[in-house]
C-alpha cells in the first residue's frame, strides 16, 4: 500500500487505522458543494462519484480531507452528455460540431419551451391550435414566395415525406426524374438516392454525371413521373438545365438547396436559395435549418399550398413532424436578431486579423508563442462548395492541438474544450468561427492549455 496509509497492517485494526478517517458517505453528500452538484447532476452521480473517491482515500491514494474534493473533479459541470466546444476551426457549420450555433435569443426561446406551452393550444379560445403557429408564421414572412409552409424533423425527412407523398401509393407517378450528375458524390450526395428510394420510389437518371440538358428532362418525362428533383449543386457535378427549363414539362419541380439560404446571400453570392427558386419555378422547395440560416435541426418545405397541403397531410408527416424546441429556436432564428452564422458570414477580413493580433499579442504576453496569420475559412456542411472566405488565425505549436481539444475538466463551464485545425507542425485558431464575444474565452483556453502542457 502506498501514500499516507502504507504503515497500515491488515488485521491490527486500532483507533488510528487511517480508513476510519475516510469520511462517511452521508457526512460527504451533506457538503454543501456535493449537495449543490445534486441538486444539479442527481443523486446517483454524486454518490457514485463520493463512492469512488472514498475508495481512493481507503487505498491510500488521497488524504481523507481530500475525499469531497476529489469527488467534485470528478464531476462534470452539467448533467448533459455534450460538451460544450469552441469552434475555431474556421469551418462555419461544422456538421461534428453540431452545425450552426443557435443565437442568444434562439437559446432563450429553447429555454423557455422546455416547459408546458401553447405549441398545439390557442389560448384564445381554450381549443387545440396549429401546431408550431408562431414559427410557421415567422417562416412564411421570410419567403413571401412560399404559398404554404411546413417543418419536419430534418431536410433528410423533408425529402422522404416528398417522394413518400408524391412518388408512392395508388394514384402517384413512382418516378423521380433527376440529373445523374446530382446523384453522384460523397456524403449527402452518395445517400440522396438510397434514402427516395428507400421509399418505393424509383429514381429515374438522366444526362451524363457531368450535364444534363433540358431535352434529357423531357425525354424522361411522362406517365409514371412524380416530379423533377433537382439537388443543391454541392451534390455533385450539377445540370445544365435551369428551374426555368424544367418547369414547364408538366410536372412539380422540387428544389432541394440543401444548405438553407431563404434569400440571397452576399458573401455568397453563388449559394441558391429558397426565395430565388420558388420564383423561379420550383414547385416545392426543402432546406435544412441548421446550416446557413442558423437555426435548430429541422427539415424547411416551402412552396405551392396544394403540395405543401399534401405533404402535411399525409400519416408519414406525423412520425417526421417537429418538436417544441425546435419550433422554439426556428422561431426565433427567424424573427430575431442576426444569428452568429449570418455574424461570421459578414465580418471583414481586416476585422478578424485586427482580433487575431490582438488575441496573439495577449498570449506572447503570456510567454506562449502566439502569431497573427492570415487564412481561409469555409461556410461548411456542403454549402458554397469551393468559396473560401478572406479569415485569419493566431498559429499556435502544434502539440498545444491536443490539450485545446481537451479542455481543463476543473473548469468546463467556463474554460472549454477548442477545436481548431492543423497546418505543419502549427494549430490554427481561425477566429471567424469564433464569436467575437468569446475572444476572452478562448485566450483563457489557451493559457490553461499551456499549462498543463508544461506541467506534462
Amino acid at each position: 500500500m502506498r501514500g499516507w496509509a502504507a504503515g497500515f497492517r491488515p488485521g491490527r485494526l486500532t483507533s488510528v487505522d487511517p480508513r476510519r478517517l475516510v469520511p462517511r458517505t452521508d457526512a460527504l453528500l451533506a457538503d454543501p458543494r456535493l449537495a449543490a452538484a445534486e441538486r444539479r447532476l442527481g443523486r446517483g452521480r454524486v454518490k457514485a462519484a463520493v463512492a469512488a473517491a472514498q475508495q481512493q482515500a481507503r487505498a491510500g491514494r488521497i488524504r481523507p480531507g481530500e475525499v469531497a474534493a476529489t469527488a467534485l473533479a470528478a464531476l462534470p459541470a452539467h448533467a448533459a452528455s455534450l460538451v460544450p466546444v469552441l469552434n475555431a476551426t474556421g469551418v462555419l457549420v461544422h456538421d461534428g460540431l453540431g452545425r450552426a450555433p443557435l443565437s442568444a435569443a434562439a437559446r432563450a426561446a429553447v429555454a423557455t419551451a422546455a416547459g408546458c406551452t401553447d405549441l398545439e393550444f390557442d389560448l384564445a379560445s381554450g381549443s387545440r391550435g396549429q401546431r408550431g403557429a408562431g414559427a410557421l408564421a415567422a417562416l412564411a414572412a421570410a419567403v413571401p414566395a412560399a404559398q404554404a409552409v411546413h417543418v419536419v424533423s430534418s431536410n433528410a425527412a423533408a425529402l422522404v415525406l416528398a417522394a413518400t407523398a408524391l412518388a408512392t401509393g395508388p394514384g402517384n407517378g413512382r418516378e423521380i426524374v433527376v440529373s445523374r450528375g446530382e446523384l453522384t458524390g460523397t456524403g449527402a450526395a452518395g445517400r440522396l438516392p438510397g434514402l427516395l428510394e428507400s421509399t418505393g420510389a424509383r429514381i429515374r437518371a438522366v444526362g451524363t454525371t457531368r450535364r444534363a440538358t433540358p431535352a434529357d428532362y423531357a425525354a424522361a418525362v411522362g406517365p409514371d413521373t412524380a416530379f423533377v428533383l433537382k439537388a443543391h449543386r454541392s451534390r455533385a457535378g450539377g445540370s445544365g438545365a435551369g428551374l426555368a427549363d424544367l418547369a414547364g414539362l408538366g410536372v412539380p419541380v422540387l428544389g432541394d438547396i440543401g444548405a438553407g439560404l431563404l434569400a440571397p446571400s452576399a458573401a455568397l453570392p453563388g449559394e441558391p436559395d429558397a426565395g430565388t427558386w420558388l420564383r423561379a419555378g420550383a414547385g416545392l422547395v426543402t432546406a435544412s435549418g441548421d446550416k446557413l440560416l442558423g437555426g435548430p435541426q429541422a427539415g424547411l418545405i416551402l412552396g405551392r399550398a396544394d403540395l405543401v397541403t399534401r405533404l402535411a397531410r399525409h400519416p408519414l408527416a406525423r412520425a417526421l413532424r417537429a418538436g417544441k424546441l425546435t419550433f422554439a429556436a426556428l422561431g426565433a432564428t427567424l424573427a430575431g436578431p442576426p444569428v452568429p452564422v449570418a455574424e461570421a458570414l459578414a465580418a471583414t477580413a481586416a476585422s478578424v486579423f485586427s482580433r487575431a493580433e490582438r488575441l496573439a499579442g495577449r498570449l506572447a504576453v503570456a510567454g506562449i508563442d502566439a502569431r497573427a496569420v492570415r487564412a481561409l475559412a469555409v461556410a461548411g456542411d456542403g454549402a458554397a462548395p469551393g468559396v473560401a472566405l478572406p479569415s485569419a488565425a493566431v498559429s499556435l505549436p502544434g502539440e498545444l492541438a491536443a490539450p485545446l481539444r481537451a479542455g481543463d475538466p476543473a473548469r468546463r463551464g467556463t474554460v472549454p474544450p477548442v477545436a481548431g485545425r492543423a497546418a505543419g507542425d502549427r494549430v490554427l485558431l481561425d477566429l471567424r468561427s469564433v464569436a467575437p464575444d468569446a475572444d476572452d474565452t478562448l485566450a483563457a483556453a489557451v493559457v490553461a492549455a499551456a499549462a498543463v502542457l508544461q506541467r506534462s
